[in-house]
């Protein structure tokens, strides 16, 4: 453990762990306890049950970390790394979800809304755009000008549906087809922005 005193736990986050930390510097005169918690803090079996938190929380890290020349690795390792001086310089860096999604061969339309102004913010706004993207998929697709819900069951429902995912030849078949057209409508219910339901334009990933 890092054994860093918390010292003012009823005040901003922020400035707790500043407080927290200049005075265990102050009092041991090095910063090696520092280092330390960020090890223990990014440890990747820490995340076991909730490995979703995992990669942002990193990411979000590695774009501070930058600027003083230091990165958090997969395995929680804290590393040295080149120094950047810009804002843009710290994004790319820490954007590392667009690489891991090229890894896995996501579909091209996914790539297209992890800009780095969207994961820049926060990685659900990522989601919710590449959600919207689905919704305007399904319109492209079919020529409705319905939203949500019912979008979906125009589009994924009936007897046939507008758009099948598969042929439909069996029993087996069509509750897929069904159970794709609750996943969507539940995909909506969680992520969807009422008052924004057109994805942004999208300008080409450099």
């Amino acid at each position: 453990m890092a054994r860093i005193t918390d010292t003012d736990p009823g005040i901003t986050k922020w400035i707790r762990l500043f407080n927290a930390f200049t005075g265990s510097q102050n009092h041991l005169g090095h910063r090696r306890n520092i280092p330390a918690l960020i090890r223990f803090a990014t440890k990747p079996d820490r995340y076991a049950h909730e490995p979703a938190r995992s990669e942002p929380m990193r990411a979000h890290l590695n774009r501070i970390l930058a600027f003083v020349g230091l990165q958090v690795l997969e395995n929680g390792d804290l590393v040295e790394s080149s120094r950047v001086s810009t804002l843009p310089d710290a994004i790319r860096r820490a954007t590392e979800l667009r690489a891991d999604l090229v890894a896995r061969e996501v579909h091209p339309d996914v790539l297209e809304f992890c800009r780095s102004e969207l994961v820049a913010d926060n990685y659900f706004h990522s989601v919710l755009e590449a959600t919207k993207s689905v919704a305007a998929k399904l319109r492209e697709r079919t020529g409705l000008i319905d939203d949500g819900a019912a979008l979906v069951d125009r589009a994924l429902g009936g007897n046939p549906p507008m758009l099948a995912i598969n042929s439909l030849a069996d029993e087996s078949q069509v509750s897929e087809q069904r159970r794709f057209a609750h996943l969507v409508k539940g995909m909506f219910g969680m992520f969807r922005n009422t008052t924004a339901q057109r994805p942004e334009s999208v300008v080409e990933y450099e």
